[in-house]
């Protein structure tokens, strides 16, 4: 659940209008506008085609291997059931997982590009409705652009895009579920009237009850987010719309709790901690608060030193710059008077504690490794590019306001988004031959053990072909057999031992 300017209109900032503060006096509206925002436009798009082309190039891996033979036998219900009964009690997961697992290999090299239009699509309406609601007037495409902006350095910013983007199972619970919180405001952002806002509250319940059952870490940052709008909205809206807003967010709050409760107490959650040691080792003992702390430290560093996410800063500047008050947008004022410093230190203050918080409940888990658990890292990376974006906005209208230099911002700003979509291109183009090379390797061996299999072989050997650290059977030297059992199952063998070539 985002962080939005619900039910709100910002007021006119002085001598605020179409084509103030411009130094060339020109409407950003007009045709050499469209023309540099769409060329500027097709820049993160056209990385985001790529990267969904390259995903015809993924195969099952790790978990998938446990999850194909499942739904293939037991149909979508038996993972949501073996999800909530055994594994981990996540049962909006299972369903996500079924429903990409339902269609073996093709499932993984479609799910790239399903996911990445519909995360493009659930921003690119955020951004369009924030902007109406706000009362703001932007040149034709620049919402695409600021979407597709967030889009490409959310998802190719990351020390992993493997493991984000291309590994469905990953990007179900850590990737694709931050935006559909976001997507929950989406219709309270349209709201109108009386009708429109009961659907607001219904829908943001029923998301984070789903949320809840899909992601225990999206769920943390849902909840941090709105506990900050529950305590700050005497700061943040007028009165006229501060109950609503704070009833808007205890309603997802609530709906997260349901879903929480739903999943702790499930047999799979259970067996889950068991399984990691976490009934006798509590993730707020002091030990773990402080390795905890540790660990969140170490991802800091990885984050704030990556410079592509300062594209999405630039993406909020040229927003900050080409927005103007909308001609007769409502006069009726909802939030109070803009504070930038205010804004963007709550917005700070929530991911540092989010993202601590999601280190919290995962280190249990995954222990030191948590660093190196990039995954696990978008749940709370999401708010942090939007908070970039709207520190750039931020920066954009003050330059706007004050009249000078916009111009020379504007292509700052641009270039900036440009050389960063550059920089996020060449490591995808080197994953994305790595890719080539295991999903060849994959194929050749998927024949022969298919074949091998037919002629009634039960035992054959098996070579790991992995990409991006993710798991194969027979890792680590062969100490590790896991999902070798998985593997057996997918070809309807009895067993498969580690293989030194490929056939």
């Amino acid at each position: 659940m985002a962080v939005g300017a619900s039910s709100v209109t910002v007021p006119p900032d002085p001598g605020e209008g179409p084509g103030a503060g411009r130094e060339d006096g020109g409407d950003p509206r007009g045709s050499r506008g469209r023309a540099w925002t769409a060329g500027l436009t097709l820049l993160p798009l056209g990385l985001l085609a790529a990267a969904a082309y390259l995903g015809r190039y993924v195969r099952p891996s790790a978990d998938e291997w446990c999850f194909l033979p499942l739904v293939r036998d037991e149909g979508v219900s038996g993972l949501v059931g073996r999800f909530y009964f055994t594994d981990n009690g996540r049962l909006g997961n299972g369903l996500l997982v079924g429903l990409y697992a339902k269609f073996p290999v093709a499932g993984h090299q479609w799910y790239g590009l399903v996911s990445g239009v519909l995360m493009l699509g659930l921003l690119w309406a955020l951004t369009v409705a924030l902007l109406r609601r706000a009362g703001q007037d932007v040149p034709r495409g620049v919402p695409l652009l600021v979407a597709s902006m967030i889009t490409a350095v959310f998802l190719f910013a990351t020390p992993n895009t493997y493991k984000t983007f291309y590994w469905p199972a990953a990007s179900v619970s850590h990737t694709l579920a931050p935006v559909l919180a976001c997507a929950a405001a989406i219709p309270l952002l349209r709201a109108r009237d009386r009708r429109g806002r009961v659907t607001a509250l219904a829908v943001v319940l029923l998301a984070g009850v789903f949320m809840g059952t899909l992601s225990e870490e999206a769920s943390v940052v849902a909840l941090v987010v709105l506990s900050g709008v529950v305590l700050f909205a005497g700061r943040l809206f007028t009165e006229r719309v501060r109950a609503y807003a704070r009833g808007w967010s205890l309603a997802g709050m609530a709906g997260v709790a349901v879903g929480t409760l739903l999943l702790v107490t499930s047999p799979g959650s259970r067996n889950r901690r068991e399984r990691f040691g976490a009934e006798t080792t509590s993730m707020l003992a002091p030990e773990s608060l402080t390795a905890s702390l540790r660990a969140y430290v170490r991802i800091l560093e990885t984050v704030l030193t990556t410079w592509q996410y300062a594209g999405a800063v630039a993406a909020g500047v040229l927003l900050g710059l080409l927005a103007s008050r909308r001609p007769g947008a409502p006069a009726r004022r909802f939030l109070l008077p803009c504070r930038p410093l205010l804004l963007t230190g709550l917005g700070a203050a929530a991911f540092l504690v989010s993202g601590y918080l999601c280190t919290v409940i995962t280190y249990p888990v995954f222990g030191p490794r948590v660093v190196t658990a990039e995954r696990t890292w978008n749940d709370y990376l999401l708010l942090y590019v939007l908070l970039l974006v709207a520190a750039g906005a931020f920066l954009g209208r003050a330059l706007r306001l004050r009249g000078g230099g916009t111009g020379a911002a504007t292509v700052l700003a641009a270039a900036l988004c440009a050389v960063t979509v550059l920089g996020l291109a060449a490591p995808l183009y080197e994953l994305g031959h790595d890719m080539r090379v295991r999903a060849q390797k994959w194929d050749r061996q998927d024949r022969w053990l298919r074949e091998r299999a037919a002629e009634g072989a039960k035992v054959l050997p098996y070579k790991p072909v992995s990409v991006s650290g993710m798991l194969e059977p027979f890792s680590a030297n062969g100490t590790r057999p896991w999902p070798a059992r998985c593997v057996a199952d997918y070809y309807h063998l009895d067993k498969v031992t580690r293989g030194t070539r490929l056939p």
